[in-house]
């Protein structure tokens, strides 16, 4: 009996480019509401539309975005904010080492650019193409799949900037509600899996409260309510983990 090798197909440069902005597709559908809607919310803190293009250009991070704008808002310093950022983004370090140990065949100058394109949405969907990285261009397709993400975020935060001066006022006062809803569509599926975690996010709650009603303000409350309240899961999720 003949057996016959079987080829695997051979990708150009730009089929993997083609193949990475399609994977990108639905990341960019579900980013660009969300960043117009961070563009109106910075514009109503008082951020210029540049100012807050360039934040998504330069951070690229909804969640920690969305955070940093409720904090310039309450009239937040500049270390607060940098410090809440760092602790809310601190699983990145985790999302990194497992798609850097996942991308190992590819050069170490393609990895580093690669990294910075590493958010939630990006790091699942590099998470389902797994052969691409054996691929011969392969970083090609991880940099389209990013770069598709990354514009979609910027530009649409850009737009949100622009519409926060045209669309009704009270249409633009309502959008403030999604802040909340991100934040709330973050936890929910944690709490599904591990009920404990609402008991964490409470405490964290109470301790921002406590320190803000001591005195204390509000952007070092938010700090410190967040770092408590993370460290408190060690003991609260000790039995489910």
């Amino acid at each position: 009996m003949n057996s016959q090798a079987v080829e695997m197909p051979s990708y150009t440069r730009l089929d993997m480019v083609r193949k990475g902005v399609i994977a990108g597709f639905p990341i960019m559908l579900g980013y660009i509401p969300v960043a117009l809607t961070y563009g109106v919310l910075a514009g109503q803190s008082g951020m210029t539309n540049a100012e807050l293009t360039l934040m998504s250009v330069l951070v690229f991070a909804g969640a920690a975005q969305f955070l940093a704008v409720s904090m310039v808002a309450a009239g937040t310093g500049a270390v607060e904010i940098i410090i809440a950022t760092f602790v809310l983004n601190f699983r990145h370090f985790v999302m990194s080492l497992s798609f850097m140990n996942r991308i190992r065949s590819i050069t170490l100058r393609a990895k580093v650019p690669l990294s910075l394109g590493l958010t939630d949405e990006t790091f699942t969907m590099s998470s389902l193409h797994k052969r691409e990285a054996n691929e011969e261009f392969g970083a090609w397709f991880y940099a389209s799949l990013m770069l598709t993400a990354y514009l979609s975020w910027v530009g649409g935060s850009f737009l949100g900037g622009v519409l926060g001066d045209v669309i009704p006022p009270r249409l633009r006062e309502s959008m403030g509600v999604a802040l909340y809803a991100m934040f709330i569509g973050l936890l929910i599926p944690s709490v599904k899996k591990h009920f404990r975690i609402a008991f964490i996010a409470l405490f964290a709650m109470i301790i921002n409260y406590l320190f803000q009603l001591w005195g204390m303000s509000q952007g070092w409350a938010i700090v410190l309510g967040t770092l408590i309240g993370g460290l408190s899961g060690i003991w609260i999720l000790e039995d489910d983990i």
